[in-house]
């Protein structure tokens, strides 16, 4: 199954999840060091209204800024759900996966099927965290766990050099897939909230 096709799949797995999100659980920590509920929302908000542009290969739209704090305004989980789901659509096409593109607006770029696999494991591993922290399921239909974990292996080391992701976790190979893509991501499948 190609990845594109996974895309509006796995956003609003991640949408329904951020939907549950309580509100009195935007302080509590999460999965990712230094990151709360509200860091981890605030940065799906963010990245999402990034995703479209950067499948239709233009800049990215003006806005606030990275440290903006949506979850202080308006329905936030309802607008990441919209913004998400646009990305995804706007991945679910062909000619998004073709050529560079950014996510930034940086130039030149990067190949297009590499901003496609971060936005689909932005969705799963955030997805996760945010799950984990306020006591939610986490329900990824397990194509999309496959298509996040074959985007991350190529990609993983990368990320550790520009602080995207911690050490790699050890977990055995006879684990599920989701705790082997979550170790790869530096994140341990067995954290709980203290």
């Amino acid at each position: 199954m190609e990845t594109r096709s996974l895309m509006v799949p796995a956003a609003e797995a991640a949408a329904r999840i951020v939907r549950d999100v309580p509100t009195d659980r935007l302080d509590a920590p999460t999965p990712c060091p230094d990151w709360s509920v509200r860091d981890v929302v605030n940065h799906l908000i963010y990245w999402s209204a990034r995703g479209a542009t950067a499948a239709h290969k233009q800049q990215p739209p003006p806005g606030p800024g990275e440290d903006h704090d949506f979850t202080a305004e308006g329905d936030w989980a309802e607008l990441y759900a919209v913004q998400v789901r646009k990305s995804a659509e706007a991945w679910s096409e062909a000619a998004a996966w073709e050529g560079q593109t950014s996510l930034s607006g940086a130039q030149p770029g990067m190949p297009a099927p590499m901003i496609g696999g971060m936005l689909l494991g932005e969705c799963v591993l955030h997805g996760w965290d945010l799950a984990v922290a306020t006591g939610q399921p986490a329900a990824f239909p397990g194509e999309i766990v496959q298509a996040a974990y074959d985007q991350l292996v190529p990609t993983a080391e990368m990320g550790r050099q520009y602080d995207a992701f911690g050490p790699e976790v050890p977990v055995p190979d006879t684990a599920p897939l989701l705790d082997r893509l979550l170790g790869l991501s530096g994140r341990d499948p067995r954290w709980k909230p203290a």
